[in-house]
Parts: structure tokens; C-alpha cells; sequence
């Protein structure tokens, strides 16, 4: 005879139903969803969802990314429910679920990123902002489709070691090289207002960013990082995106290999996880409308270092996104 499993002690504030009470249930015997947090099934009235898409059939070297949803959740276990370097309670302030991962087919692209577009938009039906786990990142491309149905022109943040917005790779238009220039051609994104930052490394030509300016693009290198500093490149960023709808899109590869190791395309001299999560935090004041995670590959990541580094990063997110309330009585929890 089986016995059915306890309901989970979650704390909720207001309507609000968030993580587990972890003074009562242990963290590793949590749910395996994003930070432990319901499913859509135990709540309503969404404000977020975060759905992972496990597709990696736009990579161009290391494979697995596939994967990577379903690291980042079990790394994210650890996340708490009050983010004090952001004086924000993402889960508690807002309604947020886990919707599970979309399954697209892992063998034609085309279908896969068509698939994708129509899973977002039902996703933005049902929340008004979103979270997506990936995958590689030509799944940014679907996803800024459905945003700008929503929104109209995205300003698109976007942390990487490279632009991804090459042409094309062995004749293939949507890989993870590409969404952003396809993206721009489109005419999803705010050619005013769209920026990289973090990246580095050889490009094929000088062209390369002559390209990526006409598509609407500045950029703020690590170099320039290095030399100007963190609270330049932030003042930049600002300035740029204004209060437009702003996606972030971060490409886990955006840190040196010393603070993500696992990862498909890496490059040496990266931002650290602090400079990332800083900079990240000071998106609080924009209008974030949703953002990704992509390019994590478990693999090749020993002792998940980089699934913690990207389930912070989704914490930020969170918390960018979460709207400014006091909690205060949930601190001694």
C-alpha cells in the first residue's frame, strides 16, 4: 500500500505562496523546481514564470547545454528568500511558478525555434514577465518574437563573452552565433537602446563591429571594465536603456572559465560573478520584462561551479524584476 507525500510547507505572504519553509523541510529534499518554488498547479495569478528550454542544437562547439535547466534548478536550492545586497524578497513579493521545460525537437531547428515562439507566447498568457533556463543561446531569438508581440521594440541587455551577431555558420541562419542579428533584421529590438557587455576575445575581422553597431548595438568590453571600472559600465548601461522594455540575456560564458567552467565556447579574461551579480543588481531601476540564462553545460562543469553562478544570476533577475516592498517581519525567518 502506498502512502501519498506530504504537501510542502511553503511560506506565503498574503496570496503570495513562495519557497519551502526550510526550518521544516531539509533543502536537499525540496522540490527540484527553480529556488524549490511552486508549480503552476499550486497557485495563480501569475506575475513570473520561469520555463527551462533544454535545446542545444544551435551549438557550434561543446554540446550539452541541454542539460543545463535542469542543473541550474538543483543548484538553486541554496538561494534564500530575502536578497540583502538588492534589499529584495524576489520570491515573496511577487507570484512566481515553475512551469517546467518546453520539449522541442532536438533535430530540426527550424521547428525547434518555431516551437519555442509558441510556447513563450503561451507562457506570456499566463505571466506578464519570464524567466527562461537554458539551452543555447539561439533560444533568445523565439523568445524576443514573443516579447515584442507583447511590448513592441525590446531594448535587450546582453552579457556574453562574443556578440552573437554573426551571420550565419555552415549556411545556418538560427544558431547560437546568430539571434541577435536575426533578431535585429526582424525589427524585435530597440536599436537605440541595446547593449553588450562582458565581451572579449578574437573576433574574424574589424568589420565584426562595425556590423554590430548598424544593428543597434554599443558595447562595453572587459577591457574597458578593467580600465573604466564597474560603476562606469553601469552609468553607460543606464543611460543607454532608459525605461524602455529591457530583456537581460546572460550567456553564463560572460565569466572568466575560473567562475564558469562549464560552458560551450569559453574565453579566458571574463568578468568574476561579482562584477556579473552587481551588475545586474543595478538593473533594479529599469523596466525588466523578462530574461534568460543560457550556455550552461554540466559537463564540464566540476563542482558546479557554474550552475550556482548561474542560479545567481537568476536571483538577480528575480529580484530586478520584483517590485520594492517592505517584508521586514520575514527576516527572522
Amino acid at each position: 500500500m502506498s502512502e501519498s507525500f506530504p504537501t510542502v510547507p511553503r511560506i506565503t505572504t498574503g496570496k503570495v505562496v513562495g519557497q519551502p519553509d526550510f526550518t521544516r523541510l531539509p533543502r536537499f529534499s525540496a522540490p527540484t523546481t527553480f529556488a524549490a518554488l511552486p508549480t503552476p498547479g499550486e497557485v495563480s495569478d501569475l506575475d513570473v514564470a520561469i520555463v527551462g528550454v533544454p535545446y542545444d542544437s544551435g551549438v557550434s562547439y561543446r554540446p550539452g547545454t541541454r542539460f543545463g535547466p535542469e542543473h541550474i534548478r538543483n543548484a538553486s536550492k541554496l538561494l534564500r528568500p530575502y536578497n540583502p545586497e538588492a534589499d529584495s524578497w524576489p520570491f515573496q513579493s511577487q507570484q512566481i511558478a515553475d512551469l517546467g521545460d518546453i520539449g522541442v525537437n532536438p533535430y530540426n531547428i527550424d521547428e525547434a525555434i518555431t516551437s519555442i515562439e509558441r510556447s513563450m507566447r503561451s507562457v506570456l498568457e499566463r505571466a506578464p514577465k519570464l524567466l527562461v533556463l537554458g539551452g543555447d543561446h539561439s533560444i533568445a531569438l523565439p523568445t524576443l518574437r514573443a516579447l515584442h508581440a507583447v511590448h513592441g521594440p525590446i531594448a535587450v541587455v546582453h552579457f556574453d563573452a562574443h556578440l552573437d551577431t554573426w551571420d550565419t555558420y555552415f549556411n545556418t541562419p538560427v544558431l547560437h552565433g546568430t539571434p541577435f542579428r536575426r533578431a535585429s533584421e526582424e525589427g524585435l529590438l530597440d536599436q537605440e537602446a541595446c547593449m553588450h557587455i562582458g565581451t572579449r576575445g578574437g573576433l574574424y575581422a574589424p568589420g565584426d563591429m562595425d556590423d554590430d553597431r548598424a544593428l543597434g548595438f554599443a558595447t562595453v568590453r572587459c577591457e574597458e571594465i578593467e580600465f573604466a571600472g564597474l560603476h562606469g559600465a553601469i552609468e553607460k548601461l543606464k543611460a543607454r536603456v532608459g525605461q524602455r522594455p529591457v530583456y537581460v540575456s546572460v550567456d553564463i560564458d560572460v565569466l572568466d572559465p575560473a567562475f564558469a567552467p562549464g560552458t560551450g565556447t569559453p574565453e579566458s579574461g571574463g568578468m568574476t560573478s561579482r562584477e556579473l551579480l552587481t551588475m545586474l543588481r543595478s538593473m533594479k531601476s529599469l523596466n525588466v520584462v523578462g530574461g534568460d540564462i543560457v550556455e550552461v553545460s554540466p559537463a564540464y562543469d566540476h563542482a558546479d561551479i557554474t550552475g550556482i553562478a548561474a542560479a545567481h544570476v537568476g536571483y538577480e533577475i528575480l529580484s530586478a524584476i520584483s517590485p520594492a516592498v517592505d517584508l521586514s517581519a520575514l527576516r527572522t525567518r
